[in-house]
């Protein structure tokens, strides 16, 4: 377990990622105008009524926002990570981590329901999921969420620089989160971002963290209404 850990979070891999400051003050400045961009989207359609269909082109565009700012702010990587001695893509062992991330909100959604506050804000996402169309929910689901660590963890985080960008990228997700106007929605940045994050660090690149977010959006998506509908 302390190998899994140390592998998946703390030992970084060795890699060269710097670039030129031309290149690195672009990607800066794309990153800034990207994440302005996609909060405003991402506020926009998370306020349309559950069951409207305009949230599907919405929150798609949100996505298709934040893989454009990825891509244009400059080159992006897969990352590896340490196994068994051996360098190798992260693909067990986020998914792993992603089922594990999503059994721990699965528990803390048993608190959750019986605040009525916290309730209401958790159901003002997961309506969009009672009243949609189940297989358009996952497809949008899933791919803000892989299109979220492109951004955040790709551009972003390289955007940051070499001083605390765990702490930081994870700060600007939860500022970008905030434009919801769902204070769940900005915890659980705050709580998945730092794993997120602190994944990126280790792997030099963004498969572990997409892999991670893509599998704990399928758990919530699932399990989670149900459970707050008891």
């Amino acid at each position: 377990m302390r190998r899994f850990v140390r592998a998946a979070f703390v030992d970084r891999v060795p890699r060269d990622h710097t670039q030129p400051d031309a290149q690195f003050r672009r990607r800066r400045v794309v990153a800034a105008v990207t994440l302005v961009v996609g909060a405003l989207l991402l506020g926009l359609s998370l306020s349309i009524r559950p069951g409207d269909a305009l949230f599907y082109p919405m929150t798609l565009a949100v996505a298709a926002t934040w893989v454009a700012g990825a891509f244009l702010s400059g080159p992006l990587h897969l990352g590896r990570i340490l196994f068994r001695d051996t360098l190798r893509r992260p693909v067990v062992t986020p998914i792993l981590t992603g089922l594990l991330a999503g059994a721990v909100f699965i528990a803390g959604s048993l608190v959750v329901r019986e605040i009525p506050p916290l309730r209401a804000s958790t159901d003002e996402v997961l309506d969009h999921a009672r009243y949609g169309s189940i297989v358009l929910i996952t497809v949008v689901t899933l791919a803000n969420g892989a299109a979220e660590e492109l951004f955040f963890r790709g551009a972003l985080f390289a955007a940051v620089g070499r001083t605390l960008p765990v702490t930081i990228s994870t700060v600007v997700y939860a500022l970008a989160t905030v434009a919801t106007g769902n204070p769940m929605l900005v915890f659980a940045a705050v709580v998945l971002g730092t794993v997120l994050a602190l994944q990126r660090r280790a792997s030099g690149g963004v498969l572990a963290p997409v892999l991670t977010h893509v599998t704990w959006s399928t758990v919530m998506l699932f399990a989670l209404p149900p459970l707050i509908a008891n």
